[in-house]
């Protein structure tokens, strides 16, 4: 299949208009000033999508869920803070479970030996990502408890590309092999970029670094995605993969896109935007990024990150005096 039609498989034009996750605007919960980060997925015959909440301090887990994906009812805190002196005393943000590969599949999880596996990221200090995050993995048997593991990617420093810290992955397997991608920046001083890469493994402990990370790039000068190409999430699509990425761009906006690849490792870019910002005044007039893609009797539904200035001062996370909450687009 040629890849202008591949892609068409991709389209989700319709916008739904509104947040279905929002931040609770109640001091001292957990996702009080922003949600972010989606993943939804299908588990016994509920719709169920973890996001990322943000209260002042730093980053934790909650869960939703839905009986038609598009009406969304927090369930609560999946995944706290850890104790002092812990990899989590700050951040946890879990950001993927194990699940099926196709895009247009069930979106069930893949347990392993009977246990989910999850992805976290996690930064060393108070405030809005704060430090360089480092990755690890964390298992549950139910959902519901979590035991997290040691971190298994922190920033390599003789890797010039991600030497200023890790942010968020995604863990997936093909053929008896993990892969874990992942976005990062090349340094913390000033303006960064970040660039995404991946690492394998065969049994979800060792990990070994592509040699040829970053594996997907950012563009040139003036292209959407020209300073980041961030938060990859990949799923099987016919006859490829298809990495759905966003694109930070110097004209200060932030939108959704794709890759394509035979083989997990060559990504080339679609060159378009899937998602992009609305117009002033919308919920994205910001940003429209970090993907959740699932789908439901052939309907793709592309949940993404929805982020508008703040109207009112003292709404929505006031150290960037802006909305963040979590919206869809559809295929039709």
């Amino acid at each position: 299949m040629d890849a202008a039609t591949w892609a068409t498989g991709l389209n989700t034009p319709y916008k739904h208009g509104r947040l279905v996750v929002a931040p609770s605007l109640r001091r001292g919960q957990f996702d009080s000033h922003a949600v972010d980060c989606p993943f939804p997925f299908r588990h016994q015959d509920t719709w169920m999508m973890t996001y990322i909440g943000w209260d002042g301090t730093g980053y934790q887990t909650g869960l939703a869920t839905s009986p038609d994906l598009v009406t969304w009812d927090k369930t609560g805190l999946l995944l706290g803070r850890g104790a002092p002196g812990s990899v989590t005393e700050y951040n946890v943000a879990l950001t993927c479970i194990l699940r099926h590969n196709e895009l247009y599949g069930p979106g069930t999880l893949r347990p392993v030996d009977g246990v989910y596996v999850g992805t976290y990221h996690a930064y060393p200090g108070a405030g809005y990502e704060t430090g360089p995050a480092v990755i690890g993995l964390c298992f549950s048997p139910d959902l519901r408890r979590w035991e997290l593991g040691e971190p298994v990617l922190r920033p390599e420093p003789r890797c010039a590309w991600e030497a200023g810290g890790l942010y968020k992955s995604w863990l997936m397997e093909h053929d008896g092999t993990y892969y874990l991608f992942y976005n990062a920046k090349n340094h913390t001083d000033g303006a960064w970029i970040e660039q995404t890469g991946v690492a394998l493994s065969t049994d979800l402990v060792h990990w070994e670094r592509h040699p040829g990370n970053p594996v997907l790039r950012v563009g040139p000068a003036g292209a959407f995605d020209d300073i980041f190409v961030s938060d990859p999430c990949v799923f099987r699509h016919q006859d490829a993969w298809v990495m759905f990425y966003f694109g930070n761009s110097t004209d200060g906006h932030a939108r959704d896109s794709a890759a394509r690849s035979p083989d997990l490792l060559a990504w080339t870019k679609i060159g378009r935007v899937l998602i992009d910002v609305g117009a002033p005044g919308s919920l994205d007039s910001r940003y429209a990024h970090k993907a959740g893609l699932i789908a439901a009797e052939s309907r793709l539904y592309h949940f993404y990150c929805a982020v508008a200035p703040a109207a009112d001062p003292c709404q929505g996370e006031i150290e960037h005096g802006e909305v963040r909450g979590i919206s869809f687009a559809h295929s039709g």
